[in-house]
């Protein structure tokens, strides 16, 4: 029952005026939490009233209010990431404040909201679960096997050559792992197994 995740394919930009406050919505594709920092540094604006941000990579995430009300900026825009079911996303909504109070509740909606719209409109794609494999082969057994992983889209990650074969380090989707371990054990004639790492 577990909704496919995604992530953005790149940067992307959204724009609203609320009540005379202009919101700008930048969200950017990340990898870490490094990343995410980095990004914030890069695009918040230091002359705008406010630049509220979240991000969410897996399990770790944050968020962060920027001197607007408690849980009226940050969670929100996590919120908007988490229900358009996005991971690996940053978003950074700045403010620049036209002298109409919008309230708590129309503080949540805006800062929300931009940030939804924003992550709505914007090229994604599907994060794919991957795993990696190790495995011991032949020198005879290695073109055809790298070859026939390639269709299984294993990409190698690491190749060590010994005196009696080559380690491979393999990284592919989940859904292939069955495949590939299979197909190892037949071109080798079941000399080579591979064996799930991490």
């Amino acid at each position: 029952m577990s909704e496919t995740l995604s992530t953005l394919v790149k940067r992307c930009r959204h724009q609203q005026e609320i009540r005379k406050s202009r919101f700008l919505a930048i969200a950017a594709p990340i990898t870490s939490g490094d990343q995410a920092l980095a990004f914030l540094r890069e695009v918040a604006d230091p002359t705008a009233t406010h630049n509220c941000w979240a991000y969410r990579v897996g399990q770790d995430y944050r968020f962060n209010d920027d001197g607007e009300p408690g849980g009226t900026a940050g969670r929100p825009i996590l919120q908007a990431i988490e229900g358009q079911q996005m991971d690996g996303v940053a978003v950074v909504v700045t403010r620049w404040y036209g002298g109409i109070k919008l309230g708590a509740g129309g503080l949540v909606r805006a800062y929300g909201g931009t940030a939804a719209e924003c992550l709505r409109l914007a090229e994604r794609v599907p994060i794919v679960a991957m795993t990696r494999l190790g495995l011991h082969c032949e020198f005879a057994e290695l073109a055809l096997l790298k070859a026939r992983l390639r269709e299984l889209q294993a990409e190698v990650e690491q190749e060590d050559f010994g005196v009696d074969g080559v380690e491979l380090q393999l990284r592919l989707p989940d859904s292939r792992v069955d495949e590939a371990v299979l197909l190892v054990s037949d071109i080798s004639r079941g000399r080579s197994v591979a064996k799930q790492l991490d």
